[in-house]
């Protein structure tokens, strides 16, 4: 593809040196249909990172938008706080009826403010006032938002240096299969917790990704996740996972946790729920966990309407059956798993290994410099990648769970080119 220099002059005069993704990306996008993006010189580019999670049915999905106009048309409630509304009524039954009944999850909702940094925040708020503890304890790797709290359970040294002060109240412990499998699981946790000597502070809570995302595409076993639970329970300890990028049916199931058939006690959910890319999050916790008095955790736009319009159409759309949505996925799933299992196969002297669940898979590089030349040669190729990992060394892959197996195909063709041309 032959792309001509974008102008880019007012965005970097006005506006802040924090922007990244438009730095891997240096063209400016016009509009986006279903797994395609496309720039004001109409240079098409099939989209492997899926707005990070929160288009996982693709860009304008037709159904979606649909709802939303018609809902925009009739002069539907944009902004209620937590006043109660019919498109608010409309999406707790829907998602009662279609997610939590079928797969028996007992959980209260509750909508934080539209982020999932803030729905993280709410959740460890709740575990702390249920448990009257402050430790949280969190994971190797771990990224679960931006926000104070956030980056206090959040591994990346990068990130958690700009919180600017110290991060307290918070511990981290080894992540599954981070130690390469020469130490027992939970050996290390379960010693700390039984030694009155040990220094760790007895938890109010875990929490955890099943799959970590921006820490390399980490992906626990089941039989660790339920290890995990287990510890949680003797110990008293609430369990929290986070399913801000991997629930919504990315790895498969519409919850990422349901293949190690665990129950948490408080699961955060945002990016796709709305389905349509509108901020949207939700805290779904036990019913003796909802301790809240009106007003303790609140926000001005936890009301989002056209997102509750989008989200129950989601809903009605993808998971009214969610075993066919479940068996599409898992069919794509094989198919990259294929692909790139081919290209390991090519480039075993700096292809480390590939891993993932579903549509969200990593290739971790042996230097950091080889993911990032990938994702640029993809980029020249038409194809939008991002990395991630500690060091930037994973490049992930992260399609909409919409993509038809055409369009994934030629995506993983120019991703495998990229490789081979950055040697």
């Amino acid at each position: 593809m032959t792309l001509t220099p974008p102008d880019l002059s007012v965005f970097e005069a006005f506006e802040s040196e924090v922007r990244s993704y438009c730095r891997s990306w240096p063209t400016v996008f016009d509009r986006a249909q279903d797994s395609r993006m496309y720039d004001e010189d109409g240079h098409c580019y099939l989209d492997f990172f899926s707005g990070a999670g929160a288009l996982n049915y693709g860009h304008n999905n037709r159904v979606l938008k649909r709802a939303l106009l018609d809902y925009l048309e009739r002069d539907g409630v944009t902004h209620g706080l937590d006043m109660s509304t019919t498109a608010k009524r409309t999406f707790l039954e829907s998602f009662q009826h279609m997610i939590l009944r079928p797969r028996e999850l007992p959980y209260k909702i509750m909508f934080p403010g539209p982020t999932g940094t803030n729905a993280v925040e709410a959740a460890l708020k709740l575990a702390r006032k249920a448990k009257g503890r402050r430790t949280i304890v969190s994971f190797t790797n771990a990224f679960h938002g931006m926000s104070l709290g956030s980056l206090a359970v959040t591994g990346n040294a990068f990130k958690r240096a700009g919180a600017g002060i110290p991060l307290v109240h918070s511990s981290p412990m080894p992540f599954d299969n981070y130690l390469a499998g020469r130490v027992p699981d939970f050996l290390w946790f379960e010693r700390l917790l039984q030694d009155q000597g040990s220094g760790l502070d007895r938890p109010a809570a875990v929490i955890v990704e099943t799959v970590q995302g921006e820490g390399g595409i980490n992906v626990a076993r089941p039989q660790w996740l339920r290890g995990l639970a287990g510890l949680c329970h003797r110990n008293d300890i609430l369990l929290i996972v986070d399913d801000i990028q991997m629930g919504c049916g990315r790895t498969g199931p519409f919850f990422s946790f349901e293949e190690a058939g665990i129950t948490p006690d408080i699961v955060t959910v945002s990016k796709s729920i709305s389905g349509y890319g509108l901020p949207m999050s939700l805290v779904l916790f036990k019913p003796e966990l909802d301790l809240w008095a009106p007003g303790e955790h609140n926000g001005t736009f936890r009301g989002n309407n056209p997102a509750f319009v989008t989200a129950t159409a989601a809903l009605g759309t993808y998971w009214a059956d969610g075993a066919a949505m479940e068996k599409q996925t898992r069919a794509k799933s094989d198919q990259v798993e294929e692909a790139l299992a081919a290209l390991f196969r090519e480039h075993t002297d700096d292809i480390v290994e590939f891993r993932g669940r579903g549509l969200v898979w990593g290739i971790e590089f042996t230097h950091a410099r080889r993911a990032a030349s990938v994702t640029r040669q993809a980029f020249r190729r038409g194809l939008l990648a991002e990395t991630s990992g500690a060091r930037d060394e994973v490049v992930k892959i992260l399609p909409p769970l919409t993509i038809s197996p055409d369009d994934l195909d030629e995506g993983l063709r120019i991703l495998a080119r990229a490789v081979r041309d950055t040697v």
